[in-house]
């Protein structure tokens, strides 16, 4: 009989967190949950460890210690602050898999860390591989660990390619609903307001991600992640938008054969998948009827309305630090649309001028990536306040 998976959870208070202890709850004789962490949300963390009863949580936020340390105190769970023990939690001898839910960069240090511990990696980050693809895949090929896709496109991938790893891919589609502004042109997305980008149609998701949907930001960066994970060139790559969101993503093999994964969209299903692969367990969710669906529509994403998903593949032609300082301009334009400081278009040209402008380092060391951050942030806040 398998023995139960020490699962850790960074992130557990967002959209894939909450998820996550849904389907862990799901199957307690599966899994052994072990650390849960949040960054600022001190209240839901608290709830949620007395609810699962983790063994360790971490508040990133260290002035919300002792408020979480005293609500915890007597349900024997040990509680640490600070990003450095949210990278540090990550070694523990108990952990087997470490889902790194966190947004954006953010999540490349504890994942390192974990991948150099030798945990097996749910890897709902993609910023992770956007900033350092290339030395996180080394690490992690160099130490035998895996990286489990949890976005729904990259588990599609994953699960089109069981069976198939000796055969060559010939290309890849990462399906896109198109998000809320599918079909609008430049002249529709002038006005609008925080409020419109951040219904999607189809996903439930934190603001960040939603936002990112919406100028197909997100879409770009699962380009460069699919990249790193499957070891592919730009031009083996390509988007269609599905606003039905049934087809997760495609493979087409060098015969031309091409295999799609499908089924209803509910992120528990690739978090599931992450935690319990090879196997798949029986669930109770609700199942695709193809009567529901008599028409799944494909049409070509609309790049000149959408610069966002240009600009990611400028990114890996132009290699080295270029992706880290699209990804970290990007998370300063959205913080700052977010707050009603710049317009919608505005992210797009923003995080271009921040690329082209950040200092370009052809083979960047970890502490390389670390300072194309921090000056990809400094010049997006430069060019955020000359808006």
């Amino acid at each position: 009989m398998q023995e139960k998976k020490g699962i850790a959870i960074l992130g557990s208070t967002g959209s894939i967190g909450t998820q996550a202890l849904e389907v862990i709850q799901a199957y307690p004789e599966k899994f052994d949950l072990q650390i849960i962490t949040a960054n600022f949300n001190a209240d839901l963390l608290i709830e949620q460890a007395i609810k699962h009863k983790p063994n360790m949580v971490v508040i990133v936020d260290e002035a919300q210690y002792k408020k979480v340390n005293d609500a915890l105190w007597d349900h024997d769970i040990n509680v640490f602050a600070g990003s450095d023990a949210l990278a540090q939690v990550c070694e523990t001898q108990e952990v087997d898999v470490v889902l790194t839910a966190l947004v954006g960069y953010a999540g490349l240090k504890p994942t390192l860390t974990a991948i150099r511990a030798g945990k097996h990696i749910a890897l709902a980050n993609k910023e992770t591989l956007v900033v350092a693809g290339e030395i996180v895949t080394k690490e992690a090929a160099e130490r035998g660990v895996n990286i489990y896709p949890v976005d729904s496109e990259h588990s599609a991938i994953f699960q089109c390619l069981i069976g198939e790893f000796h055969n060559p891919i010939e290309k890849i589609y990462l399906t896109a609903s198109g998000g809320p502004f599918r079909g609008w042109k430049r002249d529709q997305l002038i006005g609008v307001k925080k409020e419109q980008a951040l219904k999607h149609p189809n996903w439930e998701m934190g603001a960040k991600i939603t936002i990112d949907s919406a100028s197909l930001m997100n879409k770009g960066l699962e380009v460069i992640e699919a990249k790193w994970l499957f070891n592919l060139q730009p031009d083996q790559i390509d988007v269609i938008v599905h606003p039905q969101s049934i087809v997760h993503s495609l493979v087409q093999f060098e015969d031309g054969s091409m295999k799609a994964q499908m089924g209803l969209p509910d992120m528990k299903l690739p978090i599931q998948y992450a935690l319990t692969y090879p196997n798949r367990f029986k669930t109770d969710f609700p199942r695709f009827n193809f009567m529901d669906y008599p028409n799944l529509t494909f049409e070509q994403p609309d790049r000149e309305t959408f610069n966002n998903l240009n600009l990611a593949f400028q990114a890996m032609e132009m290699g080295g630090n270029a992706a880290c300082a699209l990804n970290a301009a990007n998370e300063i334009s959205v913080a700052a649309f977010l707050k009603d400081e710049i317009s919608f278009l505005d992210i797009a040209r923003i995080n271009e001028q921040t690329m082209l402008a950040t200092s370009a380092v052809k083979l960047p060391s970890y502490e390389d990536y670390v300072a194309s951050d921090a000056e990809a942030r400094r010049l997006a806040l430069e060019f955020v306040g000359k808006k």
